[in-house]
């Protein structure tokens, strides 16, 4: 059956699934970050590794794009004079986060960590939405915006009262949200560098240079006063940067298809359901139990939905 004879409800079916997996995918991304810091000894040299990874192999996929390969120019042309500086910075937001998962997943786990990403995500998204930040302008923050956001940060809550195990530090607990919050600034960035650069691929590139150049910074301070590793770990350890690019160029080409709205549903479900499985499979020393986990990513993805879901009235 060709594409043109192929139902509409299967092909839009088939990306939500697609969307689904884009979030299981950032999910075992989280948890093979974590495995490696806590292999390694080191979460900054670890989410080094992981971003440089995923540059050499999103740097190869742009080159063999011609989209990808216009891109680079205008951004050679346009570096310091068209696009300023701060459009460059997005990747900083993700070598946070990348760090993140090194220094807390293999503690408190994925689910604690994605719950925590998911709050701050949707607490930074409804405040740069408020002042204009991204290239969609000033978005208004209504009543439904601003209860989702509270119930993503009650999700939180949730997995702090719930802890079980070994006390988790507060640090533990802020640093998932402050690197949602960091993902929210992150999309609006990309999204005005990707209209200077008309290509999604070479912004990622910018994405992924500047987070390596920024962890590489950090690693090189961390192994001068620690002292070098042993990079002695199981190989899909260092699989973490491969599948970032992996879900990041399904992402792009979702998009298209589903809309923001669908793509982001999707992906917040494979990421709550993914990392409550991840977590049962292999229990973390501390953390939410597994019960405590699946209620507050329920009232998470619940805060999500009412955020996002344009709430209209049908007209008679």
């Amino acid at each position: 059956m060709t594409d043109q004879n192929r139902p509409p409800a299967l092909q839009l079916g088939a990306a939500l699934a697609a969307a689904v997996l884009v979030g299981v995918l950032t999910a075992v991304q989280a948890r093979i970050n974590g495995a490696l810091g806590a292999a390694i000894g080191d979460g900054f040299l670890a989410a080094a590794i992981s971003f440089g990874s995923g540059l050499a192999l999103i740097l190869l996929i742009t080159v063999s794009a011609s989209a990808g390969r216009r891109g680079l120019r205008l951004l050679a042309a346009g570096a310091g004079r068209s696009i300023p500086i701060w459009m460059l910075l997005g990747g900083l937001a993700g070598a946070v986060t990348v760090a993140t998962q090194g220094f807390t997943v293999a503690t408190i786990g994925v689910a604690l960590f994605t719950v925590g990403l998911v709050a701050g995500q949707t607490a930074g998204g409804l405040i740069l939405d408020r002042v204009g930040y991204g290239p969609a302008g000033v978005v208004a923050v209504t009543v439904p915006r601003l209860v989702g956001g509270l119930l993503a940060v009650v999700g939180v809550v949730l997995c702090a009262l719930g802890q079980r195990g070994e006390p988790v530090a507060w640090w533990m607990l802020a640093l998932p949200v402050i690197a949602g919050a960091g993902i929210a600034w992150q999309q609006g960035t990309n999204g005005r560098l990707r209209q200077e650069l008309g290509s999604p691929l070479s912004t990622t590139v910018v994405n992924f240079a500047g987070g390596s150049i920024a962890l590489g910074i950090a690693a090189a301070v961390s192994v001068a006063i620690n002292g070098m590793p042993t990079l002695r770990a199981e190989p899909w350890m260092y699989l973490g940067g491969v599948i970032g690019v992996v879900y990041i160029v399904i992402s792009a080409a979702l998009v298209k298809r589903t809309g923001v709205l669908l793509l982001g549903l999707g992906s917040v479900v494979g990421l709550l359901a993914a990392s409550i499985v991840l977590d049962a499979i292999a229990p973390p020393p501390a953390g939410p139990s597994l019960f405590t986990a699946s209620v507050a990513a329920a009232v998470a993805f619940v805060g999500v939905v009412i955020a996002v879901v344009p709430w209209r009235r049908r007209a008679r």
